[in-house]
């Protein structure tokens, strides 16, 4: 998800986009672990999806 994106919804929807997204990078990796996963970018891009949401959670914080 983009940065404009998230700067938009507020912190209960971030709070609950950040559950979700740790939830799905668990998932993979146990995934991973088993040898089920096929594309393993996606666990790239869902901790840059974790760091993007933190990052905007503690801006608005401030």
């Amino acid at each position: 998800m983009k940065a404009k994106e998230l700067k938009q919804k507020n912190e209960k929807e971030l709070q609950k986009l950040l559950q979700e997204d740790r939830e799905k990078l668990r998932q993979l990796k146990f995934d991973l672990s088993a040898g089920k996963v096929k594309n393993v970018r996606e666990i790239r891009k869902i901790k840059k999806d974790i760091a993007r949401i933190m990052t905007i959670l503690n801006i608005k914080n401030k």
